[in-house]
């Protein structure tokens, strides 16, 4: 079974930095592509998990990104996003202090209004047959350059939920 690994057409660019310079048994079976869920669809593709880090804030419809991730995604399968939460925290961290201080980020890699609550997050996924099943936040530690899971939602977010039998 292929394992496709996609890229939304903004790092279209980028896909070359994607491919490991090495290849192990635990990673032959991967397909590198650079497509978009939405072509996905078109070809009527469908995986056990989806997952979609940190593109959800990047895209013109979230709505309509969710209802794809749904359909990329077999019955009873799992599909994980993460994103940004649009708190006053977030403005400071991911767009003031990663764009404009830190220079992380190209500034206006982020729109504040583009990010979405949790419960914004889980509306979404729920209308697209997806049930929220966990939901974590997980934080940057600048001192060891790690980040780790949390109960903290307040910044970055992930969740994880399951398609709903048709």
């Amino acid at each position: 079974m292929d394992c496709p690994l996609f890229v939304p057409d903004y790092f279209l660019n980028s896909c070359l930095f994607l491919v490991p310079k090495e290849s192990g048994p635990e990673t032959a079976n991967i397909e590198y592509c650079c497509t978009t869920a939405e072509k996905l669809v078109e070809e009527q593709r469908e995986f056990d998990a989806v997952i979609s880090l940190e593109v959800i804030e990047h895209v013109a419809d979230p709505a309509e990104f969710c209802k794809s991730l749904a359909a990329l995604t077999v019955s009873n399968g799992a599909t994980v996003v993460s994103t940004i939460n649009r708190s006053m925290r977030s403005y400071a961290t991911a767009i003031v202090a990663a764009e404009y201080i830190l220079h992380w980020l190209p500034k206006g890699t982020h729109q504040w209004s583009n990010f979405l609550t949790p419960e914004e997050l889980v509306l979404i996924l729920q209308r697209a047959s997806i049930t929220v099943q966990e939901m974590a936040g997980f934080v940057y530690n600048p001192l060891t350059g790690q980040w780790t899971l949390s109960d903290d939602i307040s910044v970055n977010f992930i969740a994880f939920g399951t398609k709903n039998s048709q």
